[in-house]
């Protein structure tokens, strides 16, 4: 498989190229070597990208939303039928390991293509009567949207931002994360391949000055990030002065409670997707693990026999379930959680250990005895590394729960449902779990409360955050007016 892109970004239905930009060398996380080289997007490739798209999104919004439906479910069909490519493409980007990307991916990109495709001829306004007159309203397009994407799912961030704004007859102009900068070119070709008009979907890439130039480029209507909580503010700030549209999916530290008579080895399962799967680098990831008194032991217990299951080595490799981190910089942020949660006095269950040699692979790691004030329970750290923290009573471990800044996920384990209905309805926190964890079907609304961002992505929440509606009176008789 040939990993260099025909060119470094694909504008009005083609690739271009512009050596004047940084070079941006990918690194394949599995063996820290350079695996393709891109280059960031110059002023003049940034204007062709928004001019293509201001262009186009004139004629996408033309077609009848039966028409770019139709689209949007043919791009899924072809997403699907090339997902082992695509995965493949996705563990060269990440290093997440090819059981995971050939099955949570191009996967759920493919969903939020077939989805939102579904939807687009259900994007209706409404008729008001008001005696004889009337008021109609219009579901109309915002105009050119631009995407940015975090790095640890660039296919399906990808296709989550471009399904909804493109069914709504928006178009869009995507930077993803200069991390992870391939995938997304592949879901621009399918976009095109599929029937959209040529300029509907861009890809640019670049560091962080090129969003910087898209977020404040008076072409542009929308702004949708997935990123830190850091980058949104700046984000958020910038769009905001010229009173854009955003959609901000941000970081999280969000919690699982497990109660007493929680089933353990659901509980223990829903642990492990929450704190380790993409090697602990998922924004919703519930890494404060409270477990009530009564079933610590035999829950930590557990996990460190579960762990013995990790087969670490070269993602490429189907029996592979956990990957190295995306970056040497990540690992190296990782690692020093992990010293700090040594220093403030955690007590380490499992892992802990960078493994040497090629790649960028660290164990996955487990505290017991941590304590709200730690480091390690306040602060994102987007790598394999669970806090287990006691607790004693419901309304204490809510209160915990919700002590944070985040808001993005929360979730409860528990056999007893009522109080399982009055943790979710208490918690601070935008998607919820019960019995389960870090599920996201397009079917349901995806996003945060508090510091972990604004909007919702998938569902039919998103197409309030891709549209507006414009309201029309109809007068029936005479105007009457005092002179």
């Amino acid at each position: 498989m040939n990993i260099q892109p025909t060119a470094s970004h694909f504008i009005d239905g083609k690739y271009v190229e512009d050596t004047a930009g940084d070079a941006i060398p990918v690194i394949y996380p599995a063996t820290g070597e350079v695996i393709a080289t891109v280059y960031s997007a110059t002023p003049a490739i940034i204007d062709q990208a928004l001019a293509s798209a201001k262009r186009a999104q004139k004629e996408w919004a033309s077609w009848t939303a039966t028409d770019r439906g139709r689209v949007l479910r043919r791009a899924a069909d072809i997403m699907r039928d090339r997902n082992h490519d695509l995965s493949v493409l996705e563990t060269y980007d990440t290093g997440k390991p090819y059981q995971e990307t050939s099955v949570a991916d191009a996967t759920s990109g493919a969903d939020a293509l077939e989805y939102f495709g579904g939807l687009a001829a259900s994007i209706t306004g409404e008729h008001i009567q008001l005696g004889e007159d009337f008021v109609y309203t219009r579901r109309e397009p915002l105009g050119v949207c631009v995407g940015i994407g975090a790095w640890n799912y660039p296919t399906q961030i990808a296709s989550w931002k471009a399904a909804p704004a493109l069914a709504c007859g928006n178009a869009m102009v995507f930077k993803p994360s200069e991390t992870t900068p391939l995938c997304a070119l592949k879901v621009a070709e399918i976009l095109l391949e599929a029937g959209a008009p040529a300029g509907v979907f861009n890809v640019i890439q670049g560091y962080g000055m090129v969003g910087a130039s898209l977020v404040t480029d008076p072409r542009v209507a929308k702004v949708s990030l997935t990123g830190s909580v850091p980058t949104g503010r700046k984000v958020y700030a910038a769009a905001a002065a010229g009173i854009r549209n955003v959609t901000m999916e941000l970081g999280g530290k969000s919690p699982i409670v497990i109660f007493d008579d929680a089933d353990l080895e659901n509980a223990v399962s829903g642990a492990i997707l929450g704190n380790f799967y993409s090697s602990g680098q998922v924004c919703s990831n519930g890494t404060r693990v409270f477990v009530q008194k009564g079933i610590k032991d035999a829950f930590l217990a557990r996990m460190a026999e579960r762990l013995k299951g990790v087969k670490m080595g070269d993602p490429q490799d189907p029996d592979v379930n956990f990957g190295p981190m995306v970056s040497e910089n990540q690992r190296n942020i990782v690692a020093s959680y992990i010293e700090k949660g040594l220093t403030e006095g955690a007590r380490l269950i499992a892992g802990g250990n960078v493994i040497k040699g090629d790649g960028f692979y660290i164990e996955p790691t487990v505290f017991a005895d941590v304590t709200d004030d730690m480091a390690i329970a306040r602060e994102e750290i987007f790598g394999p590394v669970l806090s287990v923290l006691d607790f004693d009573t419901e309304e204490e471990a809510l209160a915990r729960a919700n002590d944070t800044e985040f808001g993005l996920a929360a979730g409860v384990f528990t056999a007893d449902l009522t109080r399982a209905h009055r943790m979710v309805a208490g918690f601070e926190a935008g998607t919820c779990y019960i019995n389960t964890y870090n599920l996201a079907p397009v079917e349901a609304p995806f996003g945060g409360s508090k510091q972990s961002g604004v909007g919702r992505e998938n569902s039919k929440a998103a197409i309030e955050h891709y549209s507006q509606i414009k309201g029309v009176y109809v007068a029936m008789g005479d105007v009457e007016a005092p002179f």
